[in-house]
């Protein structure tokens, strides 16, 4: 499976962080603005969603300024959040429409992996260079992809949420979510060819 194989590259190494009736509590106080309330979600969210920005823009530059805007509209509209869906894909809904709105103000590619020093301990020299070079090549085919693409693929693949939630975040039906996944797992496999990569 494609987890399995960006994990063995050490490109995928967190698994996604719970969704707790903490996060609900914290968005209300928030709403009340709360400083230290939003002190702790932003710390709680901020590795996932750098993660996720990383990727998805590849672009390192502007990956602070996205993520801090994505929490400077969670603070203004907490007030707003009712339930409907969980914390965490209200928030990476923002973080997708923040980052894809920066990427209109930006027209220079910028080649950027931020895997490039993952921990490949336990491997010997040797199987520590091919999975350096899996690792690479699978970084280099999620770059490939369009961002709709890649957001499908890193939503599902690295924060392990279902076609439904990613619906909800991509703000379009489930049967778009469907069509892209199929579209990126086509294009990965076509640009993975020397890999034994399962994306299904």
């Amino acid at each position: 499976m494609l987890p399995t194989t960006i994990a063995q590259t050490g490109t995928f190494k967190e698994q996604p962080r719970s969704e707790t009736l903490e996060d609900i509590a914290l968005v209300k106080r928030i709403a009340g603005k709360d400083d230290v309330a939003f002190d702790i979600l932003y710390r709680g969210y901020y590795p996932r969603l750098r993660r996720f920005l990383e990727r998805i823009t590849r672009r390192p530059q502007i990956v602070d300024e996205v993520l801090n805007d994505t929490m400077l509209v969670v603070w203004r509209k907490a007030a707003s959040y009712d339930l409907s869906s969980q914390v965490s894909t209200w928030i990476f809904g923002i973080a997708l429409r923040r980052a894809l709105k920066a990427l209109k103000r930006i027209d220079d590619p910028i080649e950027f992996g931020p895997d490039e020093t993952a921990d490949v301990g336990g491997v010997g020299p040797e199987g520590m260079l091919v999975q350096q070079e899996m690792g690479t090549h699978i970084r280099k085919a999620l770059g490939a992809l369009s961002v709709d693409h890649r957001a499908v693929i890193e939503l599902t693949y690295f924060e392990g949420y279902s076609c439904a939630e990613i619906a909800e975040i991509m703000r379009c039906p489930v049967s778009t979510v469907k069509t892209r996944m199929f579209h990126a797992r086509r294009r990965l496999r076509m640009l993975l060819p020397d890999y034994t990569v399962n994306v299904e």
